[in-house]
């Protein structure tokens, strides 16, 4: 017996969900940057190293992913997803290390948000799009 497709929820519904994660995920992801590039121009001992290296090393991913968060793709928004997952094991590691637990602890919160608000994002943006293209139901 073939299963019956699962209802979606009303467009009304969505919009506004579809907007609101878009805007948290932006906000997340901007302050993840913010926090790496806080943290390494202003707090990290490098032990001679020179920042702007390890930041621009550590910015490569985020900044091959900023065009399509910035557009509002949802494939990119999932990408996203994916690849932040190294910035919380970063943190995870970090939070091990007495000196940097702070920050640790902050990146791995920062990461978490971006993951959640983008995979919302994805979530409600492909239901939203689905709902779009149901053909009309009759009177």
């Amino acid at each position: 017996m073939a299963k019956k497709p699962k209802a979606l929820p009303a467009l009304e519904w969505l919009e506004p969900r579809v907007r609101w994660s878009r805007v948290a995920a932006l906000l997340c992801f901007f302050g993840l940057i913010a926090l790496l590039a806080v943290y390494y121009l202003g707090f990290a001992d490098l032990h001679g190293a020179r920042p702007w290296v390890i930041l621009s090393i550590e910015l490569v991913p985020l900044l091959l992913l900023s065009p399509g968060m910035i557009t509002g793709s949802a494939r990119g928004h999932s990408w996203t997803c994916f690849v932040v997952n190294l910035y919380f094991i970063k943190g995870a590691l970090a939070a091990y290390d007495p000196s940097r637990s702070w920050f640790g602890v902050l990146e791995m919160l920062a990461s978490l948000a971006v993951f959640t608000s983008a995979l919302l994002y994805v979530r409600w943006r492909f239901q939203y799009n689905r709902k779009l293209s149901e053909p009309p139901r009759p009177l």
